[in-house]
This record gives structure tokens, C-alpha cells and sequence, in this order.
């Protein structure tokens, strides 16, 4: 066994990344671009769509059409936010986002993906036992309800509008956004459920 101490994930990232810029694969800029960006892609945005979608029911549609342009409108646009489909949860239908491959969401509604996102014990599991999952994550479904697990990729990224929770009516856009988090954005919990 070696006696090398691995270095920690700060020391390696910037190792990774000094090597790409002396090779020319990347440039500063195009690193400081990146963590600019990052920082704004966060799942509050998502929770504001939703949360404007639950209000305006000429929006809602628009998202339903064309969830890219309905971001847009919101300044939600950029990278890994290029295609994104919205799927509404109703009543009788539960949905719920994996990506198997690796872990694709639409940034700039969801943010990063979470870790357990990218476990491969949820993208293989939950797309061949989607209830067994969402419980075992807190979230019992009603037999009654159905559940359809969506697969996101490079050409599809998908955002699930939950279901507004009863008794919100008199809610604006902040105070319904604050129930919404980023596992209600990927379906694996219910607004009513959420808490920031």
C-alpha cells in the first residue's frame, strides 16, 4: 500500500484545472464563466416558475407548450437549459425525473443535480421501482395515484410542476415559491411536503 496521502478535492480541482488552461483546453475566463453561472442556477428559480405558473394560468399553458421559452421569459436560459419540458402533476399522475446516464437536469431551474441524483442506486432504482423509492424518500403516494418516471438527457430536460398544495389560494408568487424545493422540482416529494 502507498504512503501517499491523496490530496483533498480543492488541491485536485485546481491541479485538473490548471492542467486543461497549460494545455490550452480551457481558459480562465471560460472557468470563471462557469462558477458565475453556477452561482445562479439554483432551484429557487424553479420554485418561481412553478410558483408563477400556479398564479397565472396564461403562463402555465405557455411553460406546458414550451417550457424553454416560458424560462426564458423569466431569465431562466443558458447552458443545460436548452430544452427543457414541463410535466405537470395532477391529481391522478405523479412524475418524477432520473437520468440514468449520468445525472442531466436543466440548471438553470434545478440547479447542480444533488448527490443522491447522481447515485447510481436512484438512477437505477427508481425507474424500475418508482414508489418503492419515492417512500423510502418520504413520499407515500396513494395506491390511486399513478407514477411515471421521465428520463432526462442532452436532448430532453425535464421540471415537474408538483401540485399546489390546498389552501394556498391567497398566496402571492414569494410566499408559493418558498414551498417548492428542489426535490419537488425533480418529484420526489410534494410542495405541501417542502420547508426551506
Amino acid at each position: 500500500m502507498s504512503d501517499q496521502k491523496t490530496a483533498d478535492i480543492q488541491r485536485r480541482t485546481e491541479a485538473v484545472k490548471d492542467q486543461l488552461i497549460r494545455k490550452g483546453l480551457l481558459a480562465e475566463e471560460d472557468v470563471q464563466h462557469f462558477l458565475d453561472l453556477a452561482e445562479e442556477w439554483k432551484p429557487e428559480n424553479g420554485a418561481r416558475v412553478v410558483a408563477r405558473a400556479w398564479t397565472d394560468p396564461e403562463f402555465r399553458q405557455r411553460l406546458l407548450d414550451d417550457a424553454t421559452s416560458a424560462c426564458a421569459e423569466m431569465g431562466y436560459t443558458g447552458l443545460q437549459g436548452e430544452y427543457i419540458v414541463a410535466l405537470e402533476n395532477t391529481p391522478e399522475l405523479h412524475n418524477v425525473v432520473v437520468c440514468t446516464q449520468c445525472s442531466c437536469t436543466a440548471w438553470p431551474v434545478l440547479g447542480l443535480p444533488p448527490d443522491w441524483y447522481k447515485s447510481p442506486e436512484y438512477r437505477a432504482r427508481v425507474v424500475r421501482q418508482p414508489r418503492r423509492v419515492l417512500s423510502e424518500m418520504g413520499l407515500e403516494l396513494s395506491p390511486d395515484i399513478g407514477v411515471r418516471v421521465w428520463e432526462t438527457s442532452a436532448e430532453t430536460r425535464y421540471m415537474v410542476i408538483p401540485l399546489r398544495p390546498s389552501g394556498t389560494e391567497a398566496l402571492g408568487v414569494d410566499d408559493l415559491s418558498a414551498l417548492v424545493t428542489r426535490e419537488a422540482l425533480i418529484g420526489v416529494a410534494l410542495a405541501s411536503q417542502c420547508e426551506r
